[in-house]
């Protein structure tokens, strides 16, 4: 038997510009310090810390928490692309239910720059290399768009061709997550933008223009995880707990032909397969989910990889106002990727953040009613899914 695995304590700061960012020394050690207080715990509690993070040297993790603490204890440096965050919540998880610790930390931080991503590295092979041969067999390469925007905006394409969808409904997904995000001080952009201004924005790849398409984002958030047992011994709260967590690779069909599939839609479809049977909670039994909406073509094909909607229906879930309050399941209440901001290596832990407020009561203007379960979904491209459902604990 596994041990029930508590979310004693989050905590985050808001996101921000990378001109306006201060070094991640300073945003790590923040949204810990605001994750322990909130947990109710000092730092020499925890016991183990797992650190993600995806564009700096190595160990920076350590340098990150020195500040709050030199207790000695285990720091293990995490990088899963844009899931690094819900990775290191994804080890600290199973340092819990396995016995291996009762107080674990997982922090994500990203102190960005400005511009497109770009491989790092150009001296050796590229862990992309595989994805780019399958892109550019499917539809050719684009030498100035960027290589994420070809990716998803390819497969919002297919998607489009596929099932007739409109330029405006894609568009529909940047208009609610900025609707969202005004109500979020933790959101980089609270600014309500209008469907022709959302279309009107610069084209960059297939149905995607520049407002939808995340931006570079620095920040930092965190999460405390407790056994039930160390909780109730210490007397902190144990109002959520997760329920089902799984994490999935690239498969053969990632590869198959099919740019859906390039962009992950069977690792994050296995992943919360996997998370619905474990927890026996079903796609309708969810009212708010936190999911990857990197591009907004990305969200649109995301709502059936989690089943939320039926293959095929997705325009017609948006359409319905399925995706916003009011409607069958609220996604991204924070303002998502799209809004809040995507410091990658944070972004997990935000989400996190989000649904475990949420689960509380505590979402504030952005609170969902009658929540009792919340799903989170974040995917990275190399690569990662990791699908988490948290419970309310009665």
């Amino acid at each position: 038997m596994t041990r029930r695995t508590i979310v004693a304590g989050v905590g985050m700061i808001p996101f921000t510009t990378p001109s306006r960012t201060e070094p991640y020394t300073v945003m790590a050690p923040a949204s810990v310090r605001e994750a322990l207080r909130d947990a109710g715990i000092d730092y020499t509690a925890v016991q183990q810390a797992y650190v993600g993070y995806v564009y700096g040297d190595s160990t920076s993790g350590q340098a990150a928490l020195y500040d709050v603490g030199l207790t000695a204890i285990p720091i293990v440096n995490v990088n899963n692309n844009c899931s690094t965050g819900s990775s290191a919540l994804w080890l600290a998880r199973q340092a819990i239910e396995s016995g291996a610790a009762d107080c674990v930390l997982a922090l994500g931080f990203e102190q960005m720059q400005r511009g497109a991503l770009g491989s790092k590295w150009p001296d050796r092979p590229s862990p992309f290399e595989r994805f780019d041969e399958a892109t550019r067999a499917l539809q050719g390469w684009d030498d100035i768009a960027p290589m994420a925007a070809q990716y998803f905006g390819g497969a919002g394409r297919q998607y489009a061709e596929t099932y007739g969808t409109q330029p405006e409904t894609f568009a529909r997904i940047s208009v609610k997550a900025r609707a969202h995000a005004k109500n979020n001080p933790y959101a980089v952009f609270r600014d309500e933008v209008t469907l022709d201004e959302v279309l009107g924005s610069p084209a960059v790849y297939g149905p995607l223009t520049r407002l939808q398409c995340c931006p570079p984002t620095c920040g930092a958030a965190a999460a405390v995880l407790v056994s039930e047992e160390f909780a109730r011994r210490h007397g902190l709260r144990v109002e959520v707990a997760i329920k089902a967590q799984a994490m999935t690779t690239d498969g053969p069909t990632t590869f198959s032909g099919d740019m859906i599939k390039v962009v992950g839609y069977d690792m994050a479809k296995a992943a919360a397969d996997r998370v619905y049977e474990d927890s026996g909670v079903a796609p309708e039994d969810i009212r708010v989910v936190e999911l990857h909406d990197c591009f907004t073509a990305n969200e649109l094909i995301t709502y059936e990889g989690l089943g939320l909607t039926p293959a095929g229906t997705a325009e017609k879930f948006i359409l319905d106002g399925d995706n916003t309050y009011g409607g069958r399941v609220v996604t991204n209440p924070s303002g998502g990727l799209l809004s809040k901001g995507h410091p990658l290596g944070a972004t997990g832990l935000a989400q996190c953040a989000e649904l475990v407020w949420q689960l509380r009561g505590h979402a504030q203007a952005r609170q969902v009613e009658g929540v009792t379960v919340a799903l989170q979904h974040n995917i990275g491209l190399g690569g990662a899914a990791v699908v988490t459902l948290y419970e309310k604990v009665s």
